[in-house]
């Protein structure tokens, strides 16, 4: 099975939305996402920063994402860090990505993605269940969430609704950011992986 491969290689990359922060101010904020394969861990594994592009080292959104199969089903698991603040900065720096350990994460229950090919690239969604919850602003929210991911770049619509109201909180109310891929070099996934998900 190529995919979980093929979405690896998709993901690792630099992302920004620039265009759309320049012609929708102030509407949409100017964000840049950085994803790595962190090669030293479990196939799959990558370490994504989010962050507004004024202060690219202090990310409001920093995960490990896990690509997997699960049933035939390709899925993408979510991670927090402990000691989040040690990592910043570190999708630009090939030795602290390496300092990134298994005993570091702590999987986001209700928060996996259920992924599917989608033209030349995948789509994503939260699952199901309403169980993904995020604290904003003191008010327990859930989350909703789905991506597009190509070689052309993704987009995203992430929003929070109120757990008891199920009255949307926070989020974006003009649609989707759409961040293009930057063209820089980054680093692919390791080979292994590849071969790990073939063997399976």
């Amino acid at each position: 099975m190529d995919s979980p491969f093929q979405l690896c290689e998709l993901l690792c990359g630099d992302f920004c939305n620039q265009e759309q922060a320049f012609n929708n101010q102030p509407i949409y904020a100017h964000i840049q996402v950085r994803i790595r394969a962190l090669s030293h861990l479990e196939p799959g594994s990558l370490l994504l920063e989010q962050a507004y592009t004024v202060a690219p080292n202090e990310p409001y959104r920093l995960r490990v994402l896990q690509v997997v199969v699960e049933a035939g089903q390709l899925k993408i698991l979510n991670k927090g860090l402990k000691n989040e603040s040690s990592f910043y900065g570190a999708t630009g720096s090939a030795d602290r990505l390496l300092k990134v350990t298994a005993a570091d994460l702590k999987l986001l229950t209700g928060c996996t993605y259920n992924v599917s090919a989608e033209g030349g690239g995948f789509k994503g969604l939260i699952e199901p269940g309403c169980k993904c919850l995020v604290e904003r602003n003191g008010v327990s929210t859930y989350l909703v969430s789905h991506f597009l991911i190509s070689s052309i770049g993704m987009t995203t619509l992430d929003r929070g609704y109120n757990i008891e109201t199920n009255e949307m909180a926070w989020g974006s109310l003009a649609g989707p950011f759409e961040f293009k891929r930057h063209k820089n070099s980054v680093a692919p996934p390791p080979n292994q992986w590849r071969k790990a998900w073939e063997q399976n």
